[in-house]
């Protein structure tokens, strides 16, 4: 298995930074990634965000619509759609490079209302850049010595992080294409990685894997295992720390948006249930709704892409500094921020997060569909697998093949449900907890 070194990817991300000059891109412009995920790809963003263009991954598994639904509104200046491509890059005229990146990569999130939005920070000066890069080193402690295994999608937001965190701090990294478990053990065995960012169903399909096979697998060579974006099934994570060592597990709570907290795996056993305190420069606050509010330091904040009204939406003047909420509700005890619902309707599967507005805006004009219904339902793999219910004269096989159209497989749902009328509140709301 490759590892990516630093010294290799300084060079490849000046060679970047000359590519995209050549082309004509320059700061501020933004660049689209939809090609997947491999140890290239961290030098790509990092070339791009250190010479001040905006990486804008995405998913390579989007539809067409789902695609068309950002890129008509992003004026990209280039969209890098295979491997190839990504590669071309690579070959540039170096340039100099930023001492740290001038931006955060801008990631889309659905939301609540369907309809995907940036996540956009805008560009940094030098000192927040500076502060940026080196708030994640203090926290993760991301040193020379890491190798980082990414096992999930290079492209989501956290793994991105830890993978450029480590390359700035003089690391290595290792990209496993997908995450099967009899793998991962063969990377860890070949690499011996010292950290890992993944979500719970992967610490949930090892420990299947290793409870099913027998083995014993040597994991001492990581130094830190950080978990987040989904709730961890207590069996789970008390097994994780068995296996990887309770100094070594964390978990984090945050979003696309921004890191709210960290916690070590002896916090948690010191207090149940929480996901840890507030991170430094950090104050995490409970309005009377019950709503979390996060005051983040000058780079933490951002808006959402061309839309005002969802950024004013999202923040808020509080004595500590402005704030942003997501929606998750919650409650802080004695420092430690407890997590009591994520926003309403989120469905989290597989950590990736699926939103039923989006899925439901795709099937909602299959003809024949009077009115359609998204939600979670419990899974033992995926911790939450996508449902449907709908109402109206319409095949099933036909919303699976409008859902495959449009959607990707994160987000196609796995079981459709035929009702004759969505259950609702008095004030006509679907009642998706019924469902």
């Amino acid at each position: 298995m490759e590892v990516l070194t630093a010294e290799r990817s300084r060079h490849d991300q000046a060679r970047v930074a000359g590519a995209l000059r050549a082309r004509g891109l320059r700061e501020g412009d933004r660049l689209v990634l939809l090609c997947p995920g491999e140890p290239d790809y961290a030098s790509v963003v990092l070339g791009a965000c250190r010479s001040g263009v905006v990486p804008v991954p995405l998913d390579p598994r989007l539809t067409p619509w789902e695609r068309s639904r950002i890129l008509d509104d992003l004026d990209a200046a280039l969209v890098v759609e295979s491997a190839d491509e990504l590669h071309a890059l690579l070959d540039g005229e170096p340039t100099e490079l930023d001492a740290a990146p001038r931006c955060r990569p801008m990631h889309f999130t659905s939301g609540t209302t369907g309809r995907p939005k940036g996540v956009w920070s805008g560009l940094l000066d030098a000192g927040d850049a500076a502060q940026l890069v080196a708030e994640e080193r203090e926290l993760w402690g991301f040193c020379a010595t890491d190798v980082d295994l990414v096992v999930s999608p290079i492209y989501h937001s956290a793994p991105l992080r830890f993978a450029t965190g480590t390359l700035l701090a003089g690391g290595g990294i290792a990209v496993l294409p997908r995450f099967e478990p009899a793998a991962f053990l063969d990377a860890v065995e070949t690499v011996r990685p010292t950290t890992m960012f993944c979500v719970p169903a992967h610490l949930q399909r090892l420990r299947q894997h290793v409870d099913h096979t027998g083995c014993h697998p040597d994991l001492s060579s990581f130094r830190l295992v950080a978990h987040a974006g989904a709730p961890c099934p207590e069996p789970v994570r008390r097994w994780a720390h068995d296996r990887f060592g309770v100094d070594a597990v964390w978990e984090f709570y945050g979003s696309t948006e921004g890191q709210w907290t960290a916690c070590r795996a002896q916090e948690w056993r010191e207090h149940p249930g929480t996901v840890g305190r507030a991170r430094p420069g950090r104050v995490v606050t409970v309005d009377d709704e019950g709503l979390l509010w996060c005051v983040v330091p000058p780079w933490g904040r951002f808006t959402y892409w061309r839309d005002d009204d969802k950024t004013a939406d999202a923040w808020r003047e509080t004595a500590a500094g402005p704030a942003f909420t997501v929606g998750d509700l919650g409650r802080v005890e004695d420092g430690y921020v407890h997590l009591d619902a994520r926003r309403s309707d989120l469905v989290i599967s597989g950590g990736v997060n699926v939103y039923p507005a989006e899925v439901e805006a795709a099937l909602e004009d299959v003809p024949g569909v009077v009115e359609v219904a998204v939600f979670g339902r419990p899974d033992d793999r995926w911790g939450q697998r996508v449902v449907a219910a709908y109402v109206g004269d319409v095949d099933e096989d036909v919303l699976r093949g409008r859902a495959t159209e449009r959607l990707a497989p994160p987000k196609r749902p796995k079981e459709y449900e035929r009702l004759d009328a969505l259950p609702r509140t008095a004030t006509g709301k679907v009642r998706r907890t019924e469902l």
